[in-house]
């Protein structure tokens, strides 16, 4: 699902806001949960459930276990991956004010410290291998409460498992400012020469040590495979050589944010510079009302290996142009420009007209990093609208719906297939190399397999390119089943093909065996010639189909023949080698048939 959920106990300031907006009588009784229930679906949310602490430890582990637990109300929200912006309280009450026109868009604003005084971060060319990138801002004179400084904790939680991927791309780094004296450096070490003590721990450890201590973490484990095999480890320090964090595992406690904390220093590290700078402007966007000049940047410099010099955040805004006859084309609406741009504006998109009404002129505020395209801002003004409100028409044209003629085709000789004794079989597309390789006799650079970047299992490491390993394997897995075995499949295989978009091309395969104590060759050539007899092709060179005597490396020697049809070559029939049968763990001979049936169209 492309959703992400917000467990958050809706208290105190969240309270009052969201409150606010269902029930102006009410602070937040919530005695109209169908009201906030719509207030979230007309912004293109769902509410997915309203309970509490004490009614979900009730459900997983008993009523016994839940005494004593909250029952302070709790909303679960389910918002969609790409809204960052609305993965904590302050964004999400942020966008339903504006949405419901109670409060402007605020303006983010960065400032850039006069020379001199402002905080540097400087990145060594140490981590170019490992995490080469980072960022980072300060949030100057922030006040924290309980609540806010949860949201703060829980939103860097929600996006390092989302957009951050786990910290693979992103690594997220608080600290308390006023512990530390810049310029900051983002260096790489080796782990003996790293020490520093974690975050809520009593003794110093070396990195090597804060591994092993890590390795039973139910939270941190999960993260030590992303550095633990590199020969240097990246770490920050500041001019004293205070660690501020070794990411992506763990800050140094000496930074640690506390609810008295003042100034916080943000460093986003990672190996995808993009995503950094999106992390980073949410943050801030998000936590910069609670500055003392509310929506308020520090910048902080950024230096290079090769000296050039970046200040962060960007906090960019962008404008786009967008036709109204383009939106209402394709909501299917039919709304005047300023209507559409007032439609816009309330989902955090600042709009208004330009060009006689003939354009919108769209501004992308820092926190909207998933508007990409045009057809993004039509999808927030069909949301502004209401789905819902949206008259339903019957189209202008119709068509009637009709199988693929290729699908069509193969379901009309699995029927034939299995009417002449054959039991089908599916296998798995992918396969690993050895299976269309080297059990066959063939090297995998002539295969022109497709080959998976990061396979999970040695078994799932290409693409297939012929269906016969996939019913081996079958067979190999039923050989206690009475003999014969005669097995078919027709499905696709994947080749490599640079001319596509892709770079690859699919081509459906019918693939027939036959498993026994001898051979059975004239019972394959059979199969062949009756699948030629229902496709109407008849038995000649010219116009229909014939074999020829022909080698490969799957085959016994003399006893493999290829297959042409309507002049062109489309697959092979034969004896299988006794060296593939004895590398599929098979102890009979048998004969197998595999054609490209695409040609037949």
């Amino acid at each position: 699902q492309n959703t992400m959920s917000i467990n958050r106990i809706c208290t105190q300031e969240a309270a009052t806001q969201i409150g606010l907006l269902i029930n102006q009588n009410s602070l937040f009784s919530f005695t109209a949960d169908e009201e906030f229930d719509e207030l979230c679906f007309e912004f293109g949310l769902e509410l997915d459930e309203i309970t509490s602490e004490k009614d979900i430890i009730s459900k997983e582990k008993g009523e016994e276990k839940a005494k004593g637990a909250s029952d302070v109300v709790l909303y679960k929200i389910d918002v969609p991956a790409n809204r960052y912006d609305l993965l904590c309280l302050e964004g999400l009450v942020r966008g339903l004010q504006v949405f419901k026109e109670r409060i402007s868009l605020p303006r983010f604003e960065k400032i850039i410290p006069a020379e001199g005084e402002g905080q540097r971060l400087i990145i060594t060319e140490q981590t170019a291998q490992i995490r080469p990138h980072a960022v980072a801002a300060v949030l100057r004179n922030i006040t924290f409460t309980k609540d806010r400084y949860d949201s703060f904790i829980d939103l860097q939680e929600k996006l390092h498992q989302n957009i951050c991927r786990k910290r693979a791309l992103v690594a997220i780094g608080t600290h308390d400012l006023d512990t530390i004296t810049g310029p900051f450096t983002f260096t790489a070490k080796a782990p003996s020469e790293i020490k520093f003590k974690p975050l809520n721990q009593s003794q110093e450890y070396t990195a090597s040590q804060i591994m092993d201590l890590y390795r039973t973490d139910s939270h941190l484990r999960h993260y030590l495979h992303l550095i633990e095999n590199k020969p240097r480890y990246p770490v920050i320090y500041d001019s004293n050589g205070v660690v501020l964090s070794m990411p992506p595992i763990i800050n140094g406690d000496h930074t640690k944010i506390t609810l008295n904390t003042r100034n916080v220093f943000i460093e986003c590290t990672g190996t995808d510079i993009t995503k950094a700078k999106i992390v980073l402007d949410v943050i801030v966007t998000m936590f910069s009302e609670y500055c003392e000049k509310p929506f308020t940047v520090e910048a902080v410099e950024v230096v290079y290996p090769n000296g050039k010099t970046h200040i962060y955040p960007e906090l960019a805004y962008r404008t786009e142009k967008v036709k109204p006859e383009y939106i209402n084309k394709k909501v299917g609406i039919s709304e005047t420009p300023s209507s559409l741009a007032k439609l816009l504006t309330r989902m955090c998109l600042k709009s208004h007209v330009t060009g006689n009404g003939n354009h919108l002129e769209v501004e992308i505020p820092p926190t909207r990093a998933d508007i990409i395209h045009a057809c993004d801002i039509v999808e927030d003004a069909a949301i502004a609208y209401g789905y819902n409100n949206i008259q339903m028409v019957i189209p202008k044209t119709y068509t009637i719906a009709n199988q693929l003629p290729l699908n069509k085709l193969t379901e009309l000789l699995r029927l034939d297939l299995a009417a002449a004794g054959f039991t089908e079989a599916l296998t798995f597309a992918l396969c690993s190399q050895e299976d269309i390789a080297d059990k066959l006799g063939m090297d995998i650079s002539a295969t022109n397999a497709v080959l998976i970047a990061n396979p999970k299992t040695a078994e799932f490491q290409v693409a297939r390119t012929t269906l016969l390993p996939g019913l081996l394997k079958t067979i190999a897995a039923n050989r206690k089943m009475p003999l014969p075995l005669k097995l078919f499949e027709i499905s696709d295989i994947v080749v490599k093909d640079p001319n596509t978009d892709v770079g690859a091309r699919n081509y459906r395969h019918l693939c027939a065996i036959y498993y026994n104590k001898s051979p059975g060759f004239e019972i394959i050539h059979g199969l062949l010639d009756r699948v030629m007899q229902v496709l109407e092709v008849p038995p000649n060179e010219e116009n229909g189909y014939a074999i020829k005597a022909a080698e490969g490396t799957a085959f016994f020697p003399g006893r493999c023949a290829e297959v042409f049809a309507k002049g062109q070559s489309i697959g092979k029939l034969g004896v299988v080698h006794p060296d593939v049968i004895t590398k599929f763990e098979l102890t009979m001979p048998c004969s197998v048939l595999e054609i490209n049936i695409e040609p037949f169209m």
